[in-house]
């Protein structure tokens, strides 16, 4: 079988393309001859790429470009299934790894004041996304479609018209090995002293980029509520506007660390305590697997597809996102806990069924009835 993966940049540390490595091991194991369909690619290997990489300026035309040159590359070398990681009508099989792009701006347009709505409404990038979405979940030639969580499914089935039976959920698998609670024993001592914190200080860690959307700001108020000096907020990831997020933080009583961007993110699982993702919207982080594999509990909200992994009170708690109130309760709850052997111990359970080889075996399932 020929097959296609369409991914417009392929970095092999992004979330998508470690879901792309568990495809990869599930179709060559089925014989398939894999080729990546891509503007660029870093880590991709000695596989066969087409490279495609039309001249754009903007957003909306960088997208629109390479879907048609994509979609002209695939007919062109007459593939027998195209999996698709980009909104592009017209291929086989789509990864629905960032959710519903309509559902995004509707919760975004519900909390927003009147110039973001009007931001909103006249940004024709939002229109692009929106038609091509809509064109490509209907689109005859669609057969499965993956889901990272039951919630984006349940948000496609009630979004655009799809047979429910091209819905398929197949949560994102991870190293079991690599993000191990003996990596936390080993690396949280020197960790935690590089960041400066006590013994006895609790360490809440944030990790994702786009701090909107990951509710950074709800994060930030809720440790100024829990008013505990003990409590730090450790911040991994990038944002254009992180000067004002960092503004915010000078205001709140308690402890923020923006560290930026980190490829290795395991020291800090190691010197955390809890984590903590209040997000708006988030189809299924693998951050969040990762915390638990490393016996870490999780705070996450309603709006995150990690929700569904999430027991109350045995390997994390479930908040509503905007509600720094709330969240600072949960924190507070969270610190008479954490410590003890149980939670974590429950959380590294928890992870053990999101394994790599469950994933592929699942995958491998798929690709075999199409």
């Amino acid at each position: 079988m020929k097959l296609a993966i369409v991914r417009q940049r392929y970095n092999a540390f992004g979330g998508a393309e470690r879901f792309v490595a568990r495809s990869l091991a599930a179709l060559e194991r089925a014989g398939a001859q894999v080729t990546l369909i891509t503007r660029k690619e870093e880590g991709w290997g000695a596989r066969r790429t087409l490279r495609v990489d039309p001249f754009y300026i903007g957003n909306l035309w960088r997208d629109w470009s390479f879907a048609g040159a994509a979609r002209k590359a695939w007919r062109r070398e007459g593939f027998d299934l195209v999996q698709s990681h980009e909104r592009i009508p017209g291929c086989d099989v789509y990864r629905a790894g960032d959710g519903v792009h309509r559902r995004w701006l509707e919760l975004r347009r519900s909390s927003a004041g009147f110039l973001e709505r009007l931001g909103i409404a006249l940004n024709p990038y939002h229109g692009y996304v929106c038609r091509a979405e809509k064109e490509m979940f209907e689109h005859p030639r669609l057969r499965a479609v993956i889901c990272n969580s039951k919630m984006v499914r349940d948000e496609i089935r009630r979004a655009f018209r799809i047979e429910p039976e091209k819905l398929h959920v197949i949560y994102s698998g991870i190293d079991l090995e690599h993000f191990h609670p003996r990596e936390r024993e080993h690396l949280r001592g020197a960790a935690r002293a590089e960041l400066g914190c006590a013994p006895r200080d609790t360490v809440f860690l944030h990790v994702g980029s786009g701090f909107a959307r990951k509710g950074l700001d709800a994060a930030i108020e809720a440790l100024g509520l829990a008013a505990n000096p003990a409590f730090w907020l450790v911040v991994v990831g990038r944002d254009r506007e992180r000067a004002k997020y960092e503004q915010k933080a000078n205001t709140a009583k308690g402890k923020v660390l923006f560290l930026g961007g980190r490829e290795d993110v395991r020291p800090l699982y190691a010197a955390a305590d809890c984590f903590i993702l209040p997000s708006r919207y988030d189809p299924f982080p693998n951050t969040v697997l990762e915390a638990l594999a490393m016996g870490l509990p999780v705070i996450v909200s309603t709006r995150c597809g990690a929700a569904e992994v999430i027991e109350p009170g045995v390997n994390g708690w479930v908040c509503e996102p905007d509600d720094p109130p709330g969240l600072a309760r949960l924190m507070q709850t969270a610190d008479q806990v954490i410590r003890s052997a149980g939670i974590g111990q429950s959380a590294r359970a928890s992870a053990e069924r999101f394994g790599m080889d469950a994933t592929a075996e699942r995958l491998a399932e798929l690709y075999a009835s199409l």
